[in-house]
């Protein structure tokens, strides 16, 4: 998500959160493996961060 130019994660409650100007992006809990692929959906839904935009930058 820093990749993407989120800051944090910060902790207020439950669950730790990213923020890149007004959009604030909840991260699920954290996993020693990788997290489902819903899972990952959704977080980059939150995000605005598309499909190819994800597999691009994870491949740069």
């Amino acid at each position: 998500m820093k990749a993407f130019g989120f800051e944090g994660p910060y902790q207020e409650g439950k669950h730790p959160y990213m923020v890149k100007g007004n959009i604030t992006v909840t991260i699920p809990n954290p996993h020693r493996k990788e997290i489902g692929v819903d899972l990952l959906r959704r977080v980059l839904k939150q995000a605005g961060i598309s499909r190819k935009e994800w597999t691009q930058k994870r491949h740069d």
